[in-house]
């Protein structure tokens, strides 16, 4: 389910992709729901019958209890460490914000898992994880493509002009990303423009590469992009 809010790869682990959805682990809302319809039953057997404002003040203390657990797992998390770093500690400003869409490309952006020769190196898509707009060929990473690569310079330009002449990295993206509608906005942008223009060019490879893709000459032990992306 959160993976499909979120419009993210399927390699996003559980706790991330809840995160920025915003949508509260399944175990801990079934705890709310149990403990509920306990206080119900109880106030049954005592022959009372609750009020519908003293279930919802039940349902809200409950829920208070459920997002301090929530916060306090995400403490030590076990994957998605650098998503669940970023949003962390802004974790009641992310989930109480009233505006703001996750995009396919943002989501790429903020979990790394996208067109990013790491990401695509580890799933079997890239022969290495350097960057192919750069000539020392870097590691292709979610920082190098948003703060360093030279081949998004103009972009970047742009998203500074909104977001400030701060650092680009994830905490910083997601604290201008609470901020205001507007900085969404900016944040969202630059990456729908960057993500989007990494997987033409690297289609653009794929079509001109006259040796079998990676992912061609294992596809007996791993599965196909496709099979990652959202469903």
């Amino acid at each position: 389910m959160a993976i499909r809010v979120i419009r993210g790869y399927r390699t996003i682990s559980g706790e991330a992709a809840n995160l920025l959805a915003g949508l509260p682990p399944w175990d801990l809302e079934a705890k709310v729901l149990a403990r509920v319809f306990c206080l119900r039953a109880d106030a049954r057997r005592r022959g009372e019958t609750p009020l519908p404002r003293q279930i919802s003040a039940w349902r809200d203390e409950l829920r208070r209890d459920l997002m301090a657990e929530w916060q306090q797992r995400l403490s030590q998390p076990r994957a998605g460490l650098a998503v669940i770093a970023a949003i962390s500690p802004l974790f009641e400003e992310w989930l109480e914000r009233r505006h703001g869409v996750l995009t396919y490309r943002l989501t790429q952006v903020l979990t790394g898992h996208g067109s990013f020769g790491r990401f695509l190196f580890l799933i079997g898509r890239e022969e290495t994880p350097g960057c192919h707009h750069c000539e020392d060929r870097p590691e292709d990473t979610v920082e190098h493509t948003v703060a360093l690569c030279p081949a998004w310079a103009e972009h970047r330009r742009v998203l500074r002009d909104v977001v400030g002449d701060g650092d680009l990295s994830r905490p910083a993206l997601v604290q201008a990303m609470v901020r205001s509608e507007g900085d969404w906005d900016a944040v969202s942008s630059f990456c729908e423009a960057v993500m989007l223009a990494k997987e033409e060019a690297g289609r653009v490879r794929e079509r001109t590469s006259s040796r079998p893709s990676r992912r061609e000459r294992h596809s007996g032990r791993r599965g196909s992009r496709d099979d990652l992306r959202p469903p």
